[in-house]
């Protein structure tokens, strides 16, 4: 489920998976190496798994340097990067169900598949 801003918080005795989700924009890249830092240095974020950080282009072309660079820092911190690609249809409003998207984009689910299920066929 969406957390919106915010880190889950519970009391389950087992851990609560996450995926950080952030534009690639400097804004977006920013909160994200945030939300990595409070995750590495706070104790009450413990039963906290962080599997990864999606980071979904905020417009089509290449990325430039300053932002490449951040985002190089930024893996540093977290288990797993998945860099998805701009998917112009997605903007336009086309039904999700109907739009091809990138191999980057089943990458990441198979990646998450094989987490969740701990490499276990469905």
């Amino acid at each position: 489920m969406d957390a919106g801003r915010w880190w889950p918080l519970c009391d389950a005795p087992t851990a609560v998976r996450v995926v950080l989700v952030a534009r690639s924009h400097a804004h977006g890249l920013r909160a994200a190496q945030a939300a990595a830092w409070q995750w590495s240095t706070s104790a009450e974020l413990r039963p906290v798994q962080l599997l990864g950080l999606a980071v979904i282009a905020d417009a089509p072309g290449r990325r430039p340097k300053p932002l490449k660079d951040l985002l190089t820092l930024i893996s540093g911190g977290v288990p797993k990067v998945w860099d998805l690609p701009w998917v112009e249809a997605l903007r336009l409003g086309d039904p999700p169900g109907q739009v091809q998207l990138p191999a980057q984009y089943a990458a990441m689910a198979a990646d998450l598949h094989t987490i969740m299920t701990g490499g276990r066929h469905a």
